[in-house]
C-alpha cells in the first residue's frame, strides 16, 4: 500500500476539491487526478459523489467538473467570516462615500447573481436590491462583468445555455450581440447595465480578483436615470477598481 492509499476518504475528498478551487477552469477527474495521485477508480468514484450531493457540476460538454452550487455556498460563507466581513464592509462603505450611490458585493450562482453584502445610499430615491437578491446574468452589470471573465470558448457554451430574456427595451436578447458586448468588456475591465435589467437604473461593475486572477465577485453601484447617467457611472469606475484592489488584499492577505 502506498502513501496516498492511506490518506482517509474525506481528506481525499478535500484534495480534489483544493484542486478543483484552484484551477481556472473545469477539468476531467483525470486531470484532477494528475495533482494528487490516488487510484484512478477511487477519484473517479469520489467525484461521482461530489456532484451528487451538489458540490460539483459537468460543464457543458459533460466531460469536465466545476465547482456546483453548493461549493460556491461555502466559499461564501468564508466570505462572511467575521474579521472578513468587517473589513469588506469597511470597503464598500468606503467607495458608497466615493460614489455617493448603493454599492453592491455580487457572486455567481446557479440561477445568477446573487448579492452578498450592500451598503445603501442615503439618497431618498434609491432603488432597492437588498442582501440575497439574485439577479440575471445577461442583463446586469455584475453578470456581464462575471462572464467577460471567462475564456472566449466558455463564454460562447455559458451564454448559448441562457435564456435571454428581454426585461427591458435594452436588455440583450440576441446572443451574438451580448457576446461582443462581453469581448468590449473584457478589453475594458467594466461592464454597464445602461437600463437593460431594470427601466430607469444605470449600473457599472468590476471584477474582484484573486490572487491567481481568477474571477471571485463583481464590486458594483447602482442609480436612477433621474440622478446617474452612464457617462457619470464611467467618470466614477475609478473609485470601483481602486475598491476592488483593496477587496483583493482584505480577502486573501
Amino acid at each position: 500500500m502506498n502513501d496516498t492509499q492511506r490518506i482517509p476518504t474525506n481528506l481525499r475528498t478535500l484534495m480534489i476539491l483544493e484542486v478543483i478551487g484552484r484551477s481556472d477552469r473545469a477539468m476531467t477527474p483525470t486531470e484532477i487526478n494528475a495533482h494528487i495521485g490516488l487510484p484512478k477508480q477511487t477519484v473517479h468514484r469520489l467525484c461521482k459523489t461530489l456532484e451528487k450531493e451538489g458540490f460539483l457540476s459537468r460543464d457543458l460538454n459533460g466531460k469536465r467538473l466545476r465547482p456546483s452550487r453548493r461549493l460556491r455556498l461555502l466559499g461564501a460563507g468564508l466570505l462572511h467570516a467575521t474579521q472578513t466581513h468587517i473589513a469588506r464592509h469597511q470597503v464598500l462603505l468606503d467607495v458608497a462615500a466615493d460614489v455617493k450611490e448603493a454599492v453592491n458585493f455580487v457572486v455567481p450562482e446557479e440561477t445568477g447573481m446573487h448579492y452578498i453584502d450592500r451598503i445603501d445610499t442615503d439618497w431618498p430615491l434609491r432603488i432597492q436590491l437588498p442582501v440575497g437578491s439574485n439577479v440575471p446574468f445577461h442583463c446586469t452589470a455584475s453578470g456581464k462583468v462575471f462572464m467577460a471573465s471567462m475564456p472566449p470558448e466558455d463564454r460562447l457554451k455559458f451564454v448559448s445555455a441562457l435564456k435571454l430574456e428581454k426585461l427591458t427595451r435594452n436588455s440583450h436578447t440576441d446572443a451574438d450581440l451580448l457576446l461582443k458586448d462581453l469581448e468590449a468588456i473584457a478589453l475594458k475591465g467594466f461592464a454597464l447595465d445602461n437600463e437593460e435589467f431594470m427601466d430607469g437604473m444605470v449600473a457599472i461593475a468590476v471584477p474582484v480578483t484573486d490572487k491567481n486572477n481568477r474571477f471571485v465577485a463583481a464590486l458594483a453601484f447602482h442609480g436612477p436615470t433621474q440622478r446617474i447617467t452612464a457617462k457619470d457611472a464611467i467618470a466614477k469606475k475609478d473609485f470601483l477598481i481602486d475598491g476592488a484592489n483593496s477587496l483583493r488584499t482584505v480577502i486573501f492577505s
